[in-house]
């Protein structure tokens, strides 16, 4: 069987995370879609069937989209503040980049379940992904619709979660990722 590797990046799709609100003041915060601007994914082929995926993500790339709730909406200044204060909660200087790598793909009834290693903040743990696919189009054209989410503990990985009002509004624990995306059946040297 032919080994074949496809390249996807943002214009294959979004990479996005959403945050949700913690402490007595929650009610106070926003629950924030941030999108991830720069990263690559290559997914490794045997014939048709995919048998490993590695995905850098660049942290510095992050950029607030939205908040939701809150006592007023998100203004433009907040957003940047809100990214530098993610920045430094990732020490992203000094931890440029976020890993995924996968050398186990399991097909489901909808998809694959890639079950690898997740690397945040230079620490590294075992981690499942659920990725959902479907074609559009006929055989020999088209397109497939990728979708996934994950979630992703900021405690599993040290990373300090931002708090004010001493502590009483916190960024939860958890953390959604989730991917969304189409790519043309031409692209994807194995399929």
């Amino acid at each position: 069987m032919t080994s074949t590797q496809s390249r996807l990046d943002p214009s294959h799709g979004q990479l996005l995370l959403r945050t949700e609100v913690a402490g007595r003041a929650a009610k106070m915060g926003h629950r924030l879609t941030i999108v991830m601007e720069r990263w690559e994914a290559t997914v490794s082929w045997s014939g048709d069937r995919p048998t490993a995926l590695e995905l850098a993500v660049e942290v510095d790339s992050l950029q607030v989209l939205r908040g939701e709730g809150g006592m007023t909406p998100l203004s433009a200044p907040e957003k940047t503040l809100i990214r530098s204060n993610a920045l430094k909660c990732l020490d992203s200087t000094k931890y440029r980049l976020i890993r995924f790598g996968s050398t186990d793909v399991e097909p489901t009834d909808d998809g694959y379940r890639l079950t690898g290693e997740l690397e945040i903040h230079g620490r590294r743990k075992p981690h499942v992904i659920a990725v959902r696919v479907a074609k559009d189009g006929d055989a020999d054209g088209g397109s497939w619709q990728v979708d996934g989410d994950t979630r992703v503990r900021h405690s599993d990985f040290g990373v300090r979660r931002y708090s004010m009002l001493m502590g009483a509004m916190q960024v939860a624990d958890e953390v959604t990722v989730s991917f969304s995306g189409t790519i043309a059946a031409d692209e994807l040297d194995g399929a």
